[in-house]
Protein backbone atom coordinates (compact mmCIF):
# COMPACT_ATOMS: atom_id res chain seq x y z
CA UNK A 1 0.00 0.00 0.00
CA UNK A 2 1.21 3.53 -0.70
CA UNK A 3 -0.39 5.44 2.31
CA UNK A 4 0.80 8.79 2.03
CA UNK A 5 3.67 8.28 -0.52
CA UNK A 6 3.51 11.39 -2.68
CA UNK A 7 6.31 10.63 -5.02
CA UNK A 8 6.35 8.94 -8.24
CA UNK A 9 8.98 6.36 -8.01
CA UNK A 10 9.35 6.21 -12.03
CA UNK A 11 10.04 2.80 -11.70
CA UNK A 12 13.83 3.08 -10.27
CA UNK A 13 15.43 3.01 -6.34
CA UNK A 14 16.06 6.19 -4.80
CA UNK A 15 19.10 6.67 -6.09
CA UNK A 16 18.64 6.19 -10.16
CA UNK A 17 15.77 8.63 -9.51
CA UNK A 18 17.90 11.42 -7.99
CA UNK A 19 20.70 11.02 -10.54
CA UNK A 20 18.22 10.88 -13.65
CA UNK A 21 15.83 14.42 -11.91
CA UNK A 22 19.46 15.77 -11.22
CA UNK A 23 20.26 14.94 -15.27
CA UNK A 24 17.39 16.25 -16.30
CA UNK A 25 16.61 19.33 -14.31
CA UNK A 26 20.70 20.39 -15.70
CA UNK A 27 19.38 19.69 -19.39
CA UNK A 28 16.39 22.20 -18.80
CA UNK A 29 18.23 24.89 -17.26
CA UNK A 30 20.63 24.60 -20.21
CA UNK A 31 18.40 24.08 -23.38
CA UNK A 32 15.72 25.82 -21.66
CA UNK A 33 13.62 23.20 -22.85
CA UNK A 34 12.91 19.32 -22.89
CA UNK A 35 11.14 16.39 -24.42
CA UNK A 36 10.32 13.54 -22.27
CA UNK A 37 7.50 11.81 -21.17
CA UNK A 38 4.53 12.75 -18.92
CA UNK A 39 5.36 11.71 -15.65
CA UNK A 40 8.79 12.39 -15.77
CA UNK A 41 7.83 16.03 -17.14
CA UNK A 42 5.49 15.92 -13.87
CA UNK A 43 8.06 14.61 -11.60
CA UNK A 44 10.88 17.16 -12.91
CA UNK A 45 8.63 20.07 -12.27
CA UNK A 46 8.23 19.43 -8.46
CA UNK A 47 12.12 19.17 -8.57
CA UNK A 48 13.43 22.12 -10.62
CA UNK A 49 11.46 24.51 -9.50
CA UNK A 50 12.38 25.01 -5.77
CA UNK A 51 15.83 25.21 -6.94
CA UNK A 52 14.90 28.10 -9.31
CA UNK A 53 12.54 29.72 -6.25
CA UNK A 54 16.13 29.40 -4.55
CA UNK A 55 18.00 31.02 -7.23
CA UNK A 56 16.61 33.73 -7.21
CA UNK A 57 18.54 34.98 -3.87
CA UNK A 58 21.95 35.38 -5.12
CA UNK A 59 23.61 33.90 -1.74
CA UNK A 60 26.38 31.65 -1.14
CA UNK A 61 24.31 29.90 0.42
CA UNK A 62 21.65 29.25 -1.99
CA UNK A 63 24.27 28.97 -4.47
CA UNK A 64 25.65 26.14 -2.27
CA UNK A 65 22.11 24.42 -1.83
CA UNK A 66 21.80 24.31 -5.69
CA UNK A 67 25.02 23.00 -6.73
CA UNK A 68 24.12 20.27 -4.12
CA UNK A 69 21.16 19.41 -5.51
CA UNK A 70 22.66 19.41 -9.51
CA UNK A 71 25.97 18.97 -9.05
CA UNK A 72 27.10 20.88 -12.21
CA UNK A 73 29.21 24.22 -11.92
CA UNK A 74 28.14 25.24 -15.30
CA UNK A 75 24.38 24.66 -14.55
CA UNK A 76 24.12 26.19 -11.29
CA UNK A 77 25.92 29.19 -13.15
CA UNK A 78 23.32 29.35 -15.85
CA UNK A 79 20.97 29.65 -13.38
CA UNK A 80 21.68 32.45 -11.10
CA UNK A 81 23.01 34.28 -14.18
CA UNK A 82 20.32 33.54 -17.04
CA UNK A 83 16.92 32.22 -15.49
CA UNK A 84 16.87 33.88 -12.22
CA UNK A 85 16.50 37.21 -13.62
CA UNK A 86 13.93 36.84 -15.65
CA UNK A 87 11.87 35.39 -12.87
CA UNK A 88 12.54 37.50 -10.43
CA UNK A 89 8.84 39.20 -10.64
CA UNK A 90 7.06 35.60 -11.45
CA UNK A 91 5.37 34.32 -7.93
CA UNK A 92 6.38 30.46 -8.91
CA UNK A 93 4.79 28.68 -12.09
CA UNK A 94 8.28 28.81 -13.55
CA UNK A 95 8.05 25.46 -15.69
CA UNK A 96 5.02 24.96 -18.28
CA UNK A 97 4.00 21.21 -19.73
CA UNK A 98 2.71 20.52 -22.81
CA UNK A 99 1.28 17.25 -24.01
CA UNK A 100 2.58 16.15 -27.54
CA UNK A 101 0.71 12.59 -27.52
CA UNK A 102 2.52 9.13 -27.45
CA UNK A 103 5.37 7.68 -28.56
CA UNK A 104 5.50 5.75 -31.01
CA UNK A 105 6.65 2.97 -30.06
CA UNK A 106 5.58 2.42 -26.32
CA UNK A 107 2.33 4.50 -26.83
CA UNK A 108 4.11 6.48 -23.71
CA UNK A 109 2.57 10.06 -22.78
CA UNK A 110 5.22 12.57 -24.05
CA UNK A 111 5.26 15.84 -23.35
CA UNK A 112 7.21 18.97 -23.88
CA UNK A 113 8.39 20.60 -20.20
CA UNK A 114 9.86 24.26 -20.79
CA UNK A 115 10.79 27.20 -18.71
CA UNK A 116 8.40 30.05 -19.27
CA UNK A 117 9.69 33.00 -19.79
CA UNK A 118 12.19 31.63 -22.27
CA UNK A 119 9.45 30.85 -24.97
CA UNK A 120 9.95 33.22 -27.88
CA UNK A 121 6.57 32.04 -29.53
CA UNK A 122 4.49 33.68 -26.00
CA UNK A 123 6.61 36.39 -25.28
CA UNK A 124 6.65 37.84 -28.36
CA UNK A 125 3.29 38.14 -29.07
CA UNK A 126 2.65 39.46 -25.65
CA UNK A 127 5.03 42.24 -26.92
CA UNK A 128 3.59 43.23 -29.73
CA UNK A 129 0.32 43.10 -28.43
CA UNK A 130 1.26 45.78 -26.04
CA UNK A 131 2.71 48.04 -28.42
CA UNK A 132 -0.11 47.88 -31.31
CA UNK A 133 -4.05 47.23 -30.44
CA UNK A 134 -5.55 45.31 -33.36
CA UNK A 135 -9.14 46.61 -33.51
CA UNK A 136 -12.15 45.26 -36.26
CA UNK A 137 -12.80 47.61 -38.79
CA UNK A 138 -15.88 47.51 -41.27
CA UNK A 139 -15.91 46.75 -44.92
CA UNK A 140 -16.01 50.33 -45.69
CA UNK A 141 -12.33 50.97 -44.26
CA UNK A 142 -10.76 48.13 -45.88
CA UNK A 143 -11.95 49.25 -48.73
CA UNK A 144 -10.30 52.26 -48.59
CA UNK A 145 -7.34 50.85 -47.69
CA UNK A 146 -7.56 48.24 -50.71
CA UNK A 147 -8.13 51.00 -53.25
CA UNK A 148 -4.78 52.74 -51.50
CA UNK A 149 -2.49 49.68 -52.00
CA UNK A 150 -3.94 49.38 -55.46
CA UNK A 151 -2.80 52.85 -55.94
CA UNK A 152 0.76 51.53 -54.51
CA UNK A 153 0.85 49.01 -56.51
CA UNK A 154 0.20 50.82 -59.62
CA UNK A 155 3.21 53.08 -58.70
CA UNK A 156 5.46 49.18 -58.29
CA UNK A 157 5.48 48.75 -61.76
CA UNK A 158 7.26 51.69 -63.12
CA UNK A 159 9.85 51.12 -60.20
CA UNK A 160 10.34 48.01 -61.65
CA UNK A 161 10.81 48.20 -65.35
CA UNK A 162 13.98 50.19 -65.46
CA UNK A 163 15.10 47.15 -63.09
CA UNK A 164 13.72 44.30 -65.71
CA UNK A 165 15.87 46.51 -68.41
CA UNK A 166 19.46 45.53 -66.95
CA UNK A 167 19.42 41.73 -67.03
CA UNK A 168 18.23 42.32 -70.77
CA UNK A 169 21.25 44.54 -71.22
CA UNK A 170 23.42 41.99 -69.76
CA UNK A 171 21.60 38.95 -71.97
CA UNK A 172 22.54 41.08 -74.93
CA UNK A 173 26.34 41.67 -73.87
CA UNK A 174 26.56 37.90 -73.08
CA UNK A 175 25.11 37.06 -76.55
CA UNK A 176 28.12 39.53 -78.18
CA UNK A 177 31.02 37.85 -77.06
Amino acid sequence: MRHGNKNNALGRKKAHRGALLSNMAISLIEHKRIETTLAKARALRRYVEPLITKSKDDTTHSRRVVFSELQNKEATASLFRDVAPKVADRPGGYTRIIKLGNRLGDAAEMALIELVDFNTVYTKEKASGTEVKKTRRSRRSSGAKAAGTTAAKAEEPKAEEPKSEEPEAGADEAKSE
